[in-house]
């Protein structure tokens, strides 16, 4: 492939869809996992997750439409594309959503970047039964 604008732009585009895909498959990897492992913002988690598990939280599908319970927290972390620094998104998805998932701000990826797919206690535990 000729070394032009054009070229460097495809394989540009390439990598990032690369990278895209090999962060989906260990997202997929993970959700077996009994708990994600703890990062430097561990007390931050628990308290999202004490929110989480209490009875009085909405426990359904954050799609619209979608009347399912929710057996997935997504958790995804990045740079706005502004600038003013790190933003961090999380949705309450069911099963066949969290399937359609997959990291879509890879244009601000940093050290701190994270898409992280947790499943929700109460569905651990269920399967488990």
């Amino acid at each position: 492939m000729a070394d032009t604008k054009k070229s460097r732009d495809e394989q540009a585009r390439n990598a990032e869809n690369r990278q895209r895909e090999r962060e989906l498959e260990q997202a997929r990897e993970r959700i077996d996992e009994a708990e994600p492992p703890r990062d430097e913002r561990g007390e931050a988690n628990e308290s999202r997750r004490a929110r989480d598990e209490s009875p009085d939280s909405a426990r359904e599908c954050h799609r619209r439409n979608c009347d399912e319970p929710a057996a997935f927290l997504v958790l995804e972390r990045y740079l706005e594309e502004t600038g003013h620094g790190a933003v961090e998104a999380e949705a309450l998805l069911c099963r066949e959503h969290t399937d359609e998932e997959s990291p879509t701000n890879l244009d601000g990826v940093y050290e701190d970047y994270v898409f992280r797919v947790e499943p929700l206690p109460e569905i651990a535990n269920a399967d488990a039964s």
